[in-house]
């Protein structure tokens, strides 16, 4: 009897339980996801960690010598030790990565996607991939590769530099000839290009187009395929087309140059003099929205230096705005390229290409920014501007003009200023380099000669060494 008691009061206690399924559950920290969702995240999260200005992971920026820092000058002076800048910006990205990794996966095994959406998918998710790594390779040299995203392998090896770049080209062409057949992708879970197949094609070909220019010095006949075949099969053409993120008004989707400079209260940045010395000789009618007007005529912070906040020109409003657009790829750094491609009679281009690509390029910039049509005419008319006389070389004409025109885009300023050289940075006061040189890469993470030691030995080796001013393999000048 005692049996039958205990069995029907588990039983009644199992019922009672059934009750609750479902009651533990966390919403916000969903256990399963769809591939949708992982790709928005991951979208969001590539513009976060390439638009920041957070001094723990993100200092391109000052790298660029766009913006010095005031009360705490570690960065500006090149210390990445102290942060583990190196370490946070590596694992940010490969977080990314693995995201999106799972989202393949997903879209693979989706028995309700038609075949033609399935392809489009994992295409567009590859060119993010593709995208990523880049970045990875330009911003350290050799990186975790082929190995990387193997959840169960914890030690991966180092891959090699330009072997990378040379896969990334051919992945490249193969989800642009994938997304050829036209069809939908992810609609509105696609922040960048809300499911247009043809706009993720043309940023495949503009993502070739800049791999391609990176790589000119050390294998011209690869760079001039790869350009040709980014330039046959279309690149950007607008401003409409840049691989552009919109932030939101509200937190926490907000831009988050906006968190640093206003939601923060803090004033840790103004605008260097680097940037101020260089521009406002040129008249560029983009000094108002580049720099406020605290101080006129503006005066920059001297790089690296302990800044006052009060003293010097600070950030321009439009910074200074939660929901400001970042542009991770756009249609003026793709005509810069082609004026580069035309100078090195790559792509299709000849020299007398130049010029009109180089005008293109500044009036696109210009034109993102609101710029009076006249005051653009103006400005292109200067000698210092014009292209027949604004510099000695192409590379200072080209190279100071990009630098310009990327002001804020921290990554891309610094690639460009590593490859062409322009304009020429100050020292800072302390540096960690040697002579005070603008570093040429991140040091690897911190912890990676005790839980990865043979291979980051091997890598660090093979880079000449773990070291700021080591170079990735298509930095030659």
């Amino acid at each position: 009897m005692k049996k039958i008691i205990l069995i029907l009061i588990i039983a009644s206690l199992s019922a009672s339980c059934s009750k609750f399924d479902g009651w533990n559950v966390d919403t916000k920290h969903p256990s399963n996801v769809n591939a949708e969702a992982l790709v928005t995240n991951a979208q969001e999260f590539m513009a976060t960690r390439m638009a920041s200005t957070s001094v723990n992971y993100n200092i391109f920026k000052l790298f660029a010598q766009y913006w010095t820092e005031t009360t705490y000058t570690d960065e500006s002076n090149y210390d990445l030790v102290n942060r583990d800048i190196g370490g946070n910006f590596w694992y940010n990205i490969y977080d990314i990565l693995n995201d999106l990794k799972a989202a393949k996966q997903l879209i693979e095994n989706d028995a309700s996607l038609d075949s033609t959406t399935k392809a489009n998918q994992k295409a567009v998710v590859d060119l993010m991939q593709v995208y990523l790594f880049h970045v990875l390779v330009d911003t350290y040299g050799n990186v975790p590769y082929s190995e990387a995203l193997d959840i169960n392998n914890v030690t991966p090896k180092y891959d090699d530099d330009q072997a990378i770049y040379n896969d990334l080209f051919d992945r490249i062409t193969a989800d642009v000839n994938q997304l050829s057949g036209g069809g939908s992708s992810f609609g509105s879970a696609d922040l960048y290009y809300n499911g247009d197949v043809s706009a993720w094609k043309k940023f495949g070909n503009s993502l070739k187009l800049r791999m391609a220019m990176r790589i000119a010095d050390v294998d011209a006949v690869k760079a001039n395929n790869m350009a040709t075949e980014a330039l046959t099969s279309g690149v950007f053409t607008g401003n409409g087309d840049n691989f552009e993120f919109h932030f939101l008004s509200n937190p926490p989707h907000t831009n988050p140059i906006w968190s640093s400079l206003v939601q923060s209260g803090r004033h840790d940045f103004v605008v260097a003099n680097t940037f101020v010395d260089n521009i406002l000789p040129l008249n560029d009618p983009r000094i108002p929205y580049y720099m406020d007007d605290n101080i006129i005529p503006p005066v920059g912070g001297p790089y690296g230096d302990n800044n006052s906040y009060g003293s010097y020109t600070h950030i321009g409003e439009p910074f200074h705005q939660p929901d400001m657009p970042f542009i991770l790829l756009g249609y003026d750094e793709v005509e810069f390229l082609q004026a580069e491609a035309a100078e090195r009679n790559m792509g299709g281009l000849t020299p007398a290409d130049a010029e009109s690509h180089y005008k293109k390029a500044i009036i696109a910039s210009m034109n993102w920014w609101g710029v009076n049509p006249a005051d653009i005419t103006t400005y292109l008319s200067q000698p210092t501007v014009a292209y027949a006389t604004a510099g000695s070389t192409w590379q200072e004409k080209i190279g100071l003009q990009k630098w310009l025109a990327l002001y804020g885009r921290g990554f891309e300023a610094w690639s460009s200023w590593r490859k062409l050289g322009f304009p020429t940075m100050n020292v800072p006061p302390i540096p960690r380099t040697p002579n005070g040189e603008v570093p040429r890469r991140y040091i690897y993470p911190l912890d990676e000669p005790d839980v990865n030691q043979v291979n980051y030995n091997n890598a660090a080796t093979a880079m000449g060494g773990d070291k700021l001013l080591s170079k990735v393999f298509w930095d030659v000048n």
